[in-house]
């Protein structure tokens, strides 16, 4: 269910504004300063400081950052009164999703596992063939420590808080899929960023069409253990 509604009188004009905006979508009423504040915020998160990451370098790898900005995405969504709570999970959106979203992952899947088997023969399968038990605790690990948390910043989060700035369709999915790429930059090859550009704009636009973070989390866990799995895990871990 939403949040509980704050009252106008414990609210600030920030959060005043940002509801309004929300709730009636009216981005032509938004005051300049609203519309550049919450400009500077966006890139201050999603370029600055993913930005100075990728420079810096911080060792122990983006997976402990990742759940901490996961958290902290999670909590301001549960506190804001403009977002509808049950899209941080929506279970019931995924049956009627799943067809669609299995027969283009098989479709891919197909495709990808040509492909290596064409252009890399001997990488194959070989995370599980050769490192079984670290091909386990991927498929086991990713979806809850990478893909959720992930889901919850690029889709959840961006897509709420940055609605008034970008809309609410094909817009707002493009700049979601540009800086989720953006963040891939950390692993140091055009494959990571290629994929997660176009991988970036799917999933934007099954959550924008779902509103379930339950589904489009399955559908990107699936293409990721699939990476994985074929032979292309290299090119999408830290360190690789």
């Amino acid at each position: 269910m939403a949040g509980a509604p704050v009252p106008p009188r414990f609210m600030s004009q920030w959060d005043r504004g940002h509801a309004f905006v929300v709730q009636f979508g009216d981005r032509a009423g938004m005051t300049q300063a609203y519309r550049w504040r919450l400009a500077t915020e966006f890139g201050l998160l999603f370029v600055v400081v993913v930005g100075a990451y990728l420079v810096l370098g911080v060792p122990g790898g983006p997976i402990p950052p990742l759940v901490v900005a996961g958290t902290l995405a999670a909590l301001a969504l549960r506190r804001d009164a403009g977002f509808d709570r049950r899209r941080l999970w929506n279970a019931a959106a995924l049956r009627p999703a799943l067809p669609g979203v299995l027969l283009l992952w098989a479709a891919v899947s197909v495709v990808a596992t040509a492909g290596v088997a064409l252009a890399a023969p001997d990488r194959l399968f070989d995370m599980p063939r050769r490192e079984t038990a670290l091909w386990l605790a991927v498929v086991l690990l990713y979806p809850l420590l990478s893909v959720y948390p992930q889901e919850l910043l690029y889709r959840a989060y961006l897509l709420h808080r940055y609605a008034p700035l970008f809309g609410t369709g094909r817009g707002a999915a493009a700049v979601s899929a540009a800086v989720f790429s953006f963040a891939h930059l950390l692993f140091g090859n055009v494959l990571a960023v290629a994929a997660t550009l176009v991988g970036g704009w799917l999933f934007a636009r099954r959550y924008q069409r779902t509103r379930s973070l339950l589904v489009v989390s399955v559908e990107h866990a699936l293409y990721g253990v699939t990476i994985f799995t074929i032979g292309l895990g290299g090119y999408f871990y830290h360190g690789a």
